[in-house]
């Protein structure tokens, strides 16, 4: 019996310790910045001849709300749909004078084609 015991507590014990060593430190919880290096931004122009589901990064202002998610946005080139989800926005406020950069992708469709906005950094 007295073995039983010994194996029951000494096992629990094994488990919490394997357990311990599964939990996230908090330095590997906390979110930390990365490499930014040459980044290649293109112009609604150039978004306009691009193909489907292509990464982008532009720089400009959003002038205006369509509706729901869906935004004007427009640079030096022209101007073209965004959409913002309200994650995307990050806690910002940006009015139609506030440059952005927006990182998304394009979404090409049969008569026209949007940006669909994964990041929005206000500059």
């Amino acid at each position: 019996m007295k073995k039983a015991a010994m194996f029951s507590v000494f096992g629990m014990i094994l488990a919490t310790a394997a357990n311990a060593g599964f939990q996230p430190a908090a330095e590997t919880v906390a979110v930390k910045g990365g490499f930014v290096g040459n980044e290649n931004i293109v112009t609604v122009m150039q978004v306009k001849e691009m193909r489907d589901d292509t990464d982008v990064i532009l720089k400009g202002k959003i002038v205006g709300q369509l509706k729901g998610d869906k935004y004007t946005f427009e640079d030096s080139t022209g101007s073209i749909t965004v959409e913002i989800d309200d994650d995307d926005w990050r806690g910002q406020t940006v009015t139609p004078s506030d440059t952005v950069k927006i990182y998304g992708e394009v979404d090409r469709g049969l008569t026209k084609t949007e940006i669909d906005v994964d990041t929005i950094q206000k500059l």
